[in-house]
């Protein structure tokens, strides 16, 4: 069943589409470990720096930008990881992760939507991880015991 909305002009029968909102991750290499960031909003928890693409942005500046608001770090070396798109990732939309991984030399301090940020190995991960980051970052440590990453 589609849902319309009228033109405000001519009155025609415009239909509302729900797609999945685009968003992206980035998975920060720093120290010899990863940069999450604990929450400030629900879902609560701690995350994989990242958020929603804005129109007329592409995924690799919004990657760019959302490191750079969340954890206040310039990233380099910015690489393609994987596309996330499960229905069910984000209990507020359906939403498509585009993850990236990048490096960063800098200091993270938490910032605009990170109430706390940290530094984590594999075996020192905080918990609870929002979203599907525990399946994004079991897949990021596969790939790098791999040497793909």
């Amino acid at each position: 069943m589609e849902n319309f909305v009228s033109c405000p002009k001519c009155g025609q029968k415009i239909p509302i589409y729900r797609n999945p909102l685009p968003t992206t991750d980035i998975i920060i290499v720093n120290s010899g470990g990863i940069v999450l960031i604990r929450r400030r909003n629900a879902p609560f928890g701690w995350a994989i720096p990242g958020g929603f693409i804005d129109y007329g942005e592409s995924a690799e500046k919004a990657a760019v930008r959302e490191a750079l608001e969340e954890t206040s770090l310039e990233i380099n070396d910015l690489r393609l990881f994987g596309v996330y798109s499960s229905p069910e990732r984000d209990p507020r939309h359906h939403t498509l992760s585009v993850v990236f991984t990048a490096k960063s030399d800098g200091i993270p301090k938490a910032a605009d939507d990170a109430l706390d940020i940290g530094i984590f190995s594999r075996d020192n991960l905080p918990s609870p991880l929002a979203f599907d980051h525990s399946a994004i970052l079991a897949d990021f440590f596969s790939a790098r015991d791999q040497d793909r990453y």
